[in-house]
């Protein structure tokens, strides 16, 4: 019943970003902060890797990179970006884990739980899900 291709996987930043504006305009405040769903490819397809290239013990590895995504998402001036956490339900977390055994070598360890260690830290949040 459930749709196995449907990921429900969810990376969590807190985005701060700032309204750049025409000469003589001036906005109060200049700068907001805002929550970023991102909802990343399913496992095996291109960019379905954000975390292990953005994230190291649930903070993100690189601030520049992460503004930089940021904002490619928001399509606004970012003043910083932080991880929050992975949302998830079972049924995707499940399906993620098999995905990174499948490849352990690439993430340099010898086990899954290390992986989700090594770049989520304690930052892994399973929600009910409709099983």
């Amino acid at each position: 019943m459930s749709d196995e291709g449907t990921a429900t996987l969810t990376y969590v930043f807190r985005v701060r970003f700032r309204l750049d504006s025409a000469g003589g305009v001036e906005t109060d405040p200049r700068e907001f902060e805002t929550t970023v769903r991102v909802t990343p490819p399913p496992p095996g397809e291109e960019g379905w890797l954000l975390f292990r290239d953005a994230l190291w013990r649930g903070e993100v590895n690189d601030e520049r990179h992460a503004r930089d995504l940021a904002a490619s998402w928001l399509d606004v001036p970012v003043v910083s970006c932080s991880f929050s956490e992975l949302r998830a339900d079972e049924a995707s977390l499940d399906a993620f884990r098999e995905a990174v055994a499948a490849d352990l070598g690439a993430f340099n360890a010898e086990s899954v739980r290390e992986v989700l260690h090594k770049y989520f830290g304690s930052a892994i949040r399973v929600e009910s899900g409709g099983s």
